[in-house]
């Protein structure tokens, strides 16, 4: 329960209860390139900028963070994916370096390209569902008001 609605059950209001955000559906949305809020509008305008809002809710979606999380997710997930596959082919057949090169190198970067869009989408719909970000109630400020460290004080 937040500070704003403490206060309004002290001074008799009511409170209504924030809406139902259930993350794996919202993630879910994501990944498929759709809003979080509603499942029907585009997320994405481009490769991978976001459209300003959804065309069906109105939902905005532009004030995510995504930053370097989708990235790292998709190395992680490609990496032990071409890992395995490399290890797995070593041990069937004899290939020389350059023949994995000309097979692991090409499927990394397809793996990569192909995986980064969904990824990120998935990000958003879990900053979505989580309220993070710009798709709270308040704008993003610190949770900690920093210390004063003027030593003229």
């Amino acid at each position: 329960m937040t500070v704003v609605e403490t206060r309004k059950i002290a001074l008799g209001g009511a409170v209504t209860a924030p809406e139902e955000r259930p993350v794996a559906r919202s993630m879910r949305r994501g990944f498929l390139n759709r809003c979080p809020a509603c499942g029907q509008g585009r997320l994405f305008g481009g490769f991978l900028k976001t459209v300003d809002h959804c065309a069906s809710c109105d939902q905005r979606l532009d004030d995510h963070r995504a930053d370097d999380l989708p990235p790292y997710i998709v190395i992680t997930i490609v990496g032990h994916i071409m890992v395995g596959g490399y290890m797995a082919t070593d041990l069937v057949w004899t290939l020389n370096t350059w023949q994995h090169l000309a097979i692991w190198a090409p499927l990394t970067v397809l793996a990569s390209v192909a995986l980064m869009q969904p990824v990120k989408g998935a990000v958003i719909g879990l900053q979505w569902a989580l309220r993070m970000h710009g798709f709270g109630d308040h704008p993003d400020a610190p949770e900690d008001p920093l210390p004063d460290t003027d030593p003229a004080r």
